[in-house]
C-alpha cells in the first residue's frame, strides 16, 4: 500500500513577481525599517512579532555572546581565513563548528535541564527541592551542570545580573530564572565550593529562552545567531589587522621548539 503522501508547505515565507512575503507580513512594507534583526529573529523563531518587553530581552539575548574575546571558535575562524580567504563562509562555518557543550553551546544545556523540571503543575515552593535534585542526579553522575560556573567570571558573570534584572523589569522573570538560580547556590553547597559557581551567561540564556516559551532543542541556535555576528567582526579586524599568520607561525615555532633543541 503507498505511504500517503505529507503536503510541502511552509508559512515561513514565499515570493512573487511583485511581493516577498514573510510570516504573513510583507517584506518592504512591515519589516524592513520597522523590525530590528532581533524582532525579526523573534518573527522567524516564534512566527508573530514581539512584545516591547519581548524585545528588550530577546534582543539583550542576542546580544550577549556576540563577543567574548580571542577564543578557539574566532581562532578557528582567522585559521580558516587565512587558509581560504576566498570562502569567507567559509571560515564563519569553522568558528561556528566549535560551538559545544564547552564554548558558547550550553544554553540548550541549561534550558533542557529546567525544561524537563519545571512542569505545568510546578509551584514556588516545589523550586527548592527540584534544584537539590537536580543537583544530587549531577553529582551522583560525576557529570557538569549546564549553566552554572565560569572559568574566568567569579563570583559573578556580570552578564547574568544585567540579563535577569532585565527580564524581572519586563515581565519575563518566572520559576524558570528562580530554578537556575536556585541550582547554582544548591551546587556550591554541595560541592562546597562557595562563591565559584554562578549562573552564566548560557544558565541565563537557558532560563530566559524558557520564559518565552522557546524550546532548548533551539537554544543553541540563539547562540549561533550572536556568535555568527562576532566571527563576522572578527575577520573583519583580521582583513584590516591580520593576526592568522602570526597565530600560525608562533605555534609552529613553539611547538616544534623541542626537536630543534635536541
Amino acid at each position: 500500500m503507498e505511504r500517503k503522501r505529507k503536503r510541502l508547505q511552509s508559512d515561513m515565507g514565499w515570493s512573487n513577481e511583485a511581493s516577498i512575503t514573510v510570516q504573513g507580513l510583507d517584506l518592504p512594507g512591515d519589516i524592513l525599517g520597522k523590525l530590528n534583526l532581533g524582532d525579526f529573529a523573534f518573527l522567524e523563531i516564534k512566527g508573530r512579532k514581539p512584545t516591547p518587553g519581548e524585545s528588550i530581552v530577546f534582543n539583550a539575548m542576542l546580544a550577549t555572546l556576540v563577543e567574548h574575546g580571542m577564543t578557539p571558535m574566532v581562532i578557528a575562524a582567522r585559521l580558516t581565513y587565512l587558509g581560504a580567504p576566498e570562502s569567507l563562509q567559509g571560515a564563519v562555518a569553522a568558528g561556528i563548528l566549535g560551538m559545544g557543550t564547552t564554548f558558547a553551546g550550553t544554553a540548550e544545556g541549561s534550558a533542557r535541564l529546567l525544561q524537563e523540571a519545571i512542569t505545568k503543575d510546578t509551584t514556588q515552593a516545589d523550586l527548592p527541592g527540584l534544584a537539590e535534585q537536580i543537583v544530587a542526579r549531577h553529582v551522583a553522575s560525576r557529570t557538569s551542570i549546564p549553566g552554572i560556573g565560569h572559568p574566568l567570571h567569579k563570583p559573578i558573570d556580570p552578564r547574568t545580573p544585567r540579563l535577569f534584572q532585565l527580564a524581572e523589569e519586563n515581565g519575563l522573570s518566572g520559576k524558570h530564572v528562580e530554578l537556575m538560580k536556585l541550582v547554582a547556590s544548591a551546587a556550591e553547597r554541595a560541592l562546597n565550593k562557595p562563591g565559584q559557581l554562578p549562573v552564566n551567561a548560557t544558565g541565563a540564556l537557558g532560563a530566559l529562552s524558557s520564559e518565552l516559551d522557546i524550546p532548548w532543542r533551539l537554544c543553541r541556535g540563539l547562540a549561533v545567531i550572536g556568535r555568527t555576528i562576532g566571527i563576522v567582526g572578527h575577520l573583519a579586524e583580521e582583513m584590516r589587522n591580520p593576526l592568522g599568520r602570526e597565530v600560525w607561525e608562533r605555534t609552529e615555532e613553539e611547538a616544534s621548539s623541542h626537536v630543534r633543541q635536541s
